[in-house]
């Protein structure tokens, strides 16, 4: 049943793929669905990029038995900061000045609206350095889902999961990412469901597991009793960074934005803001929720000799296999939508905003589309080869980029990008200084991490803080810095002064 299962989804997946070729055929239509993708597609394709194997396995695991339930905070946050708060406050200006200045890209998106070829070129440099261990570290979560459900090696599960994710990707770009995601996203909701009522159900239901987590006690983190069922957890501070971290970084990550790009009106902007805070609510609340009581099988887990990822897939392994298979399913559609998304975002990045600008300035629309094809083979191969060299030599240091990835990214663009959307006074000195201050602190972050303050030895601490840094250091620098150009300026910021008809019902009249 569960290869049937797997067999049905993956044909299914391949079969999208296909369907779809004939939006792939330009940059737009491959890249952006031609900006014509309604609010449920756009709300689960920005919801299945934010959540993969690495939170329902690693995160939800490790936060869980870290905080207790109170690591549902972090579920909570992606939804209200992650998800909510980035519709209202990025997706209309982002969707509106983006196809203004005829970008696909956010890359593209600096060069246009700073009119500055090097800042352009830099940004697409952060993003491709950056984005590779990231999709690499998608690959971590399924190694002990799949060794517990099949007995088949994990090898084959990478390079099953890679080959498939380039079929449909390379034959149908980001529309038959969308109605994949939605796809995936309707499984990840109904899976995560059945899989806290089947575990709560294990431990006599939600009131008994939860006095179970009460009576549950570890001086080693802290002496109160019930700390892992409180509201805020033993250690509130380091879960105020987890919260911060995984929720305020979408709104700097290319491949989140990139989503508000391809958005085809105001309508679905407005039901894309509900669905997508609905999805974040269930599955990234659910997961962290459903980690938190990782602790009431610690009989069953050793954390020193197996570490983290294993608290989920252990607190699994007795479920039925109708269960376990939806399961598998459940994170194969978390990784694949997330993986898929990366990609698209990398490739078409590396296309535009660096060969053509470095190689090719005259690069015709086809042969760039060829070469986004060629080079999500590229990076789907490279981070396939990656997880394979860290499953056969048990090196964790590429596992561990997962948090460098995610800091550098959200804190070099976060600012700069939000800021742009908002003020006609930032500079380029000013996006430079935000760029190369997370790069930096992050990369520092991996050589000399014990060099580092207490608080920022956790990339996850140090990437949030890289993040609320940038805030600062952009509307500073800019202060300080050569002005930008007033009537290019004035240009980007034209597209939010045109007129646009709408009923009574949206305005009223005078």
């Amino acid at each position: 049943m569960k290869l049937a299962l797997l067999i049905l989804y993956f044909a299914v997946m391949i079969g999208i793929g296909l369907y779809c070729r004939k939006n792939a055929t330009d940059v737009n239509g491959f890249v952006l669905g031609g900006r014509s993708v309604g609010p449920w597609l756009t709300a689960f394709a920005y919801g299945t990029s934010y959540f993969s194997a690495v939170v329902f396995v690693g995160y939800a695991g490790q936060f869980g038995w870290k905080y207790g339930v109170a690591a549902t905070w972090a579920g909570i946050g992606n939804a209200i900061i992650g998800s909510l708060l980035a519709w209202v406050i990025l997706g209309r200006r982002t969707r509106i000045m983006s196809q203004h200045l005829d970008s696909a890209t956010m890359p593209q998106f600096f060069g246009e609206r700073f009119g500055s070829r090097n800042l352009k070129i830099g940004a697409s440099v952060i993003i491709f350095i950056f984005l590779i261990p990231y999709t690499a570290s998608l690959y971590n979560g399924l190694s002990r889902l799949f060794g517990m459900a099949f007995s088949i090696d994990y090898s084959v599960c990478i390079l099953l999961m890679a080959v498939l994710t380039a079929i449909y990707v390379i034959a149908g770009g980001y529309m038959a990412t969308a109605i994949n995601d939605f796809i995936q996203g309707m499984i990840m909701l109904v899976g995560i469901v059945a899989v806290i009522v089947a575990v709560l159900n294990s431990k006599g239901g939600l009131m008994a597991a939860l006095d179970g987590l009460a009576r549950v006690t570890d001086e080693t983190v802290s002496t109160t009793p019930g700390v892992f069922a409180s509201f805020l957890g033993p250690d509130p501070v380091n879960l105020g960074f987890v919260v911060l971290l995984t929720s305020l970084g979408t709104w700097g990550l290319p491949q989140m934005v990139q989503k508000f790009y391809a958005i085809n009106n105001e309508d679905s902007i407005k039901k894309g803001t509900v669905i997508s805070t609905i999805f974040a609510l269930v599955v990234a609340g659910g997961c962290y929720f459903l980690g938190g009581f990782g602790r009431l099988f610690s009989d069953k887990i050793d954390i020193a000799a197996n570490g983290y990822d294993s608290v989920i897939p252990t607190m699994l392994s007795d479920l039925s296999p109708a269960l376990i298979a939806l399961v598998v399913i459940l994170v194969l559609s978390a990784s694949m939508s997330t993986l898929s998304s990366l990609v698209i975002a990398s490739s078409s990045t590396l296309t535009i905003d660096f060969m053509k600008e470095i190689f090719d300035k005259k690069m015709s629309d086809k042969k760039q589309v060829l070469w986004i094809r060629i080079l999500i083979v590229v990076f789907i191969a490279i981070s396939a080869i990656l997880a394979l060299i860290q499953y056969k030599s048990n090196v964790t240091f590429i596992a561990q980029l997962m948090g460098i990835s995610w800091g550098a990214l959200a804190g070099a663009f976060l600012a700069p990008f939000m800021y742009s959307l908002y003020s006609k006074k930032v500079t380029k000195a000013a996006c430079w200084a935000s760029f190369l201050f997370s790069s930096i602190l992050m990369t520092a972050n991996i050589f000399f991490k014990a060099s580092f303050p207490a608080i920022m030895q956790s990339p996850i601490n140090c990437g949030a803080i890289a993040m609320l840094a940038g805030l600062v250091i952009v509307p500073i620098v800019s202060i300080f810095t050569k002005k930008p150009d007033k009537d290019l300026v004035e240009n980007a910021f034209a597209c939010y002064e045109k007129e646009a008809t709408v009923s009574q019902k949206t305005a009223l009249g005078k």
